[in-house]
């Protein structure tokens, strides 16, 4: 597998990535298409195994938000703009302290931005806990699981050794 593939499928995988902060796009399936993509031409049992591992935990995660209360975007006032903030936070917050720094990236990319549009700590405060009780925990629950994905393939593409041969 070239550079430029493995480049293809890290951008479809951030675009999943985006597309969990987005309503209308389906980034858990973005993200599992360019794991099967990549699985398909590598070809090895790491790739297999964390196909199928990507797999199972996206069917749990689907579970998981089925049973969470429905969302509630438009009444609780949360723009693009919040979802920018949340998801660069739990981006950078996975990969400064992995796994953890997602959710607690998250959370503080909603307040950062609620602090820059009300002015205050406790109104801050106040419009992150509303969020989070509307849309945050079911957000949070598919943009964690997307990051475990994205975070696994990155290493298994980092250290995972040679391809397979080509079969003849």
């Amino acid at each position: 597998m070239g550079v430029w593939q493995l480049l293809l499928i890290g951008v479809v995988m951030l675009l999943g990535l985006a597309g969990v902060l987005v309503p209308v796009v389906p980034g858990p399936w973005f993200v599992w298409a360019a794991m099967l993509w990549w699985a398909l031409h590598m070809q090895t049992g790491l790739a297999w195994g964390l196909l199928v591992g990507a797999t199972a935990l996206l069917l749990v995660t689907q579970a998981i938000v089925w049973h969470l209360p429905p969302r509630r975007i438009r009444g609780v006032g949360v723009t693009r703009r919040m979802a920018a903030f949340a998801g660069l936070g739990a981006l950078f917050g996975f990969f400064l302290l992995p796994v953890v720094g997602g959710v607690l990236g998250y959370l503080g990319g909603i307040y950062t931005c609620e602090r820059i549009r009300l002015g205050g700590h406790g109104q801050a405060v106040a419009s992150t806990r509303t969020v989070m009780r509307a849309v945050g925990t079911s957000v949070l629950v598919e943009l964690m699981a997307c990051l475990l994905i994205v975070g696994a393939w990155m290493g298994a593409a980092i250290w995972g050794g040679p391809p397979a041969p080509a079969p003849a």
